[in-house]
């Protein structure tokens, strides 16, 4: 590990990634950034992640947590500056509901949009704004997920925005039209210097998922 306490593991273009990105970002925590190759996979990775073997998997002093998720949380114990979940009980648990709600919904039905065409592109299309508009009722009219701290919520769905023009270049839909206080939510969130600096160019993200997931996959 070359002496590094905090490793992440990690692709530019993975929104689970970007998660942790951010977290550490928000934390003020030093670490080595490792880019994976996902078709090549390190045996360092191999070995960190021996169950999924994927990415993000953040390595503190030798001992891997992997899924984007539980980095959080663990992000969040580990150090305690600028904390991720609110202390409320409840509130915790609604900021995990929702948090495990982007993660159920929003990265499958995404990832649909730029795979299908004709009438089941429609239906998912039809699914994702829907989903957008769930998500864009719990938000309200407050600034962030979790009222005016920039919290757990943010960090696990914020990733996606990256990832907005994919889904409304294939979707024919702007987020912004269907889900406008998501819209200035994002904006809102781009603000950070922990979110702007994680998340990747949309455009780049777009050549990415035409030039190579597509072929990946044997979509025209």
């Amino acid at each position: 590990m070359a002496g590094s306490e905090v490793v992440l593991l990690d692709f530019w273009a993975s929104p689970f990634g970007m998660r942790a990105r951010i977290a550490l970002a928000e934390k003020e925590v030093e670490y080595e950034y490792r880019e994976e190759n996902l078709a090549n996979k390190t045996e360092f990775l191999l070995r960190m992640n021996p169950i999924h073997k994927k990415i993000p998997v953040l390595v503190h002093k030798g001992r891997p947590v992997c899924e984007s998720l539980i980095i959080l949380e663990y992000v969040d114990e580990a150090w305690k500056k600028s904390p991720l979940l609110p202390a409320d009980p409840y509130d915790k648990a609604t900021a995990r509901f929702w948090a495990n709600f982007v993660d159920a919904k929003v990265y499958d039905c995404g990832s649909r949009l730029w795979k299908l065409k004709g009438e089941a592109l429609e239906a998912t299309k039809k699914e994702f704004i829907d989903i957008l508009k769930l998500l864009e009722g719990a938000l309200g009219d407050k600034h962030f997920f979790g009222g005016d701290h920039f919290g757990f919520v943010d960090v696990a769905f914020i990733p996606f925005a990256s990832w907005f023009l994919v889904y409304e270049s294939h979707g024919n839909f702007k987020v912004e039209e269907v889900s406008p206080k998501l819209g200035a939510w994002v904006k809102r969130c781009r603000e950070r210097e922990s979110v702007s600096k994680s998340l990747p160019d949309p455009h780049k993200v777009l050549e990415f998922v035409n030039v190579v997931l597509k072929k990946k996959y044997g979509i025209e």
